[in-house]
């Protein structure tokens, strides 16, 4: 069984066949999916989706770049969302400095506010960061304790050691089936096994071979072999420790 960590079941690119998607993953052998909010409608569409469909978690979330819609009363709806049966994560949220899409200073709040609502609930946290991490580490070790995955892993190594010394998970997606990915193939040798898990990201980030498409949970299982051919251990390794770590970190089943 594999699980996939962080995806957008929400999104209108599944509109026309949402059943069959998530269907098609079960029957590749996806036992859970944790769909990740990126605004307040969004994180409320996946706890429908959570209530839906068993296989099926909710994170809930706003992203960096909504952040400069972030206010009191997206804090209280969040924190009203975040009390759902099924909802087992604070996210996706985090600071992005490659758009740019909200301030800085919007993104810096919002980013705060929902990793106190995460210590407030005991709830795990999803973080974003592109092209910020230096920020975000400053950011994540002020808070500590915190339990949090770094997402779509992007970052240099420096900013790997970083986070794993912290105590946080990693978690990898299609992209590093890439054929220019090879710098992202040697982060994943980096990772301990126990602190790393996968997701699709989709409808984004569709594997090598598939570029161009929308991407779906069942390709999860195409990383699970792509990193067992990075680190050389085996797909049903692979597939039952990152599937422990996911179940184990977000309490699903």
């Amino acid at each position: 069984m594999l699980v996939d960590t962080h995806c957008h079941l929400d999104f209108e690119q599944f509109d026309p066949d949402r059943d069959a998607v998530i269907r098609r993953a079960v029957d590749a052998g996806i036992g859970y999916f944790v769909n990740i909010g990126s605004t307040l409608a969004s994180s409320g569409a996946a706890c429908k989706l959570a209530a839906e469909y068993a296989e099926v978690y909710a994170g809930v979330g706003v992203h960096p770049h909504d952040a400069d819609s972030f206010n009191q009363e997206t804090e209280d709806k969040l924190r009203e969302l975040a009390l759902k049966n099924k909802v087992v994560a604070i996210g996706e949220t985090g600071l992005d400095y490659y758009r740019n899409l909200s301030s800085e200073a919007c993104q810096l709040n919002a980013f705060n506010k929902q990793i106190k609502l995460a210590k407030d609930l005991n709830l795990p946290l999803v973080v974003h960061s592109r092209q910020a991490e230096g920020q975000v580490i400053r950011v994540l070790r002020s808070a500590m304790p915190l339990k949090a995955v770094i997402h779509c892993f992007s970052g240099d190594e420096g900013f790997l050691r970083e986070c794993l010394s912290l105590g946080f998970f990693i978690s990898f997606t299609c992209n590093i089936t890439y054929k220019k990915a090879q710098g992202l193939r040697d982060l994943v040798k980096l990772v301990p096994l126990e602190k790393l898990m996968l997701e699709t990201d989709a409808p984004y980030l569709s594997p090598e071979g598939f570029r161009g498409k929308r991407n779906e949970p069942a390709q999860v299982k195409l990383l699970a072999e792509a990193v067992s051919l990075t680190k050389g251990i085996s797909t049903k390794e692979i597939a039952d420790t990152t599937t422990g770590n996911a179940k184990d970190f977000f309490r699903l089943g």
